[in-house]
């Protein structure tokens, strides 16, 4: 069985790579020299929770998977189909922020799409969300409530604080929002690293952050404007399932095994972004060698 599981990780890694080399041709160097799919597809604390019996591998695998289908909906429907029941099976509230994802994209994504295939992506997610709501509710205990709000509020405050019990507990209820949100990206970041493997996943959560500031300017918001369906949709799915996170998370080692199904969806916007601005400088520097050229001919 741990083969089992850690093959069904390797397999996620496997539609990674394909989900990322599809949308993105060009190659992207980081901290000088090192390949930026590379570096993220070799990671240690990601391979470390999807290396072994649990949730973990089979869903990463199974929201890989979905990544590389969404592009093609058409051409992979079955292997969507098959993606979408591996993440509804083992966490159907991930599967409600893939598929809000998944709609949000087709509805603001830059491509042209025909109204049919829209429709067909519209129907199957919401279609799908109706069908499972009570599954989806059922995680935090509300099938049935009168009073979502109130109840998930009591049901986040229980849960973190037993998250908080633990050695490596942190008091999150007390912080706001975008720190919350830091927590549960980047931390534990050496000064709160619990033992020896937190120093290990400290240096990974570095890398991290040195990635995310990467996005941190204002071009990065005209970029999104103007992206497509693919990167609309991961960050979506990251964003939601990082915010629904932080609500009940507050262990550090807890944290450091539900954020790595989830990151690859940032690594994913924040290599296109990058890929974009090299592209940008690469057509640019052409047409004013073109340009160039015209006028050299032009004078002679």
């Amino acid at each position: 069985m741990m083969v089992l599981y850690a093959w069904f990780g390797y397999i996620g890694f496997v539609y990674a790579y394909l989900f990322f080399r599809e949308n993105i041709p060009i190659k992207i160097n980081v901290f000088k020299n090192i390949d930026f799919l590379t570096l993220v597809l070799f990671l240690p604390n990601m391979h470390f929770w999807t290396a072994s019996l649990g949730k973990g591998a089979p869903i990463f695998m199974g929201l890989m998977i979905f990544a590389y289908a969404i592009n093609k909906p058409k051409a992979r429907i079955f292997t969507l189909i098959f993606s979408s029941i591996i993440i509804y099976q083992i966490r159907p509230h991930v599967f409600l922020f893939v598929a809000i994802g998944a709609v949000l994209g087709f509805m603001t994504g830059k491509e042209k799409i025909s109204f049919w295939k829209k429709a067909m992506v519209y129907v199957a997610m919401i279609g799908g969300l109706v069908l499972a709501q009570d599954a989806i509710l059922g995680v935090a205990g509300l099938q049935g409530s009168d009073d979502l709000v109130s109840d998930f509020e009591s049901f986040s405050e229980d849960r973190s604080d037993d998250l908080s019990s633990s050695g490596s507990g942190v008091d999150m209820s007390s912080y706001p929002l975008p720190l919350k949100l830091f927590t549960f990206w980047f931390r534990p970041l050496f000064f709160d690293a619990p033992g020896i493997f937190g120093l290990i996943v400290s240096v990974e959560n570095l890398i991290y952050l040195i990635l995310f500031l990467k996005i941190c300017r204002k071009s990065f918001f005209k970029f999104l404007k103007k992206s497509t369906i693919v990167v609309k949709m991961s960050l979506t799915v990251f964003f939601l399932s990082s915010l629904a996170m932080t609500f009940i998370m507050s262990n550090l080692g807890i944290i450091m095994r539900q954020k790595s199904m989830v990151m690859y969806f940032l690594f994913f916007v924040i290599y296109y972004f990058l890929a974009q601005e090299k592209y940008d400088k690469i057509m640019a520097l052409r047409r004013k060698k073109e340009n160039a050229l015209k006028n050299q001919i032009s004078y002679t």
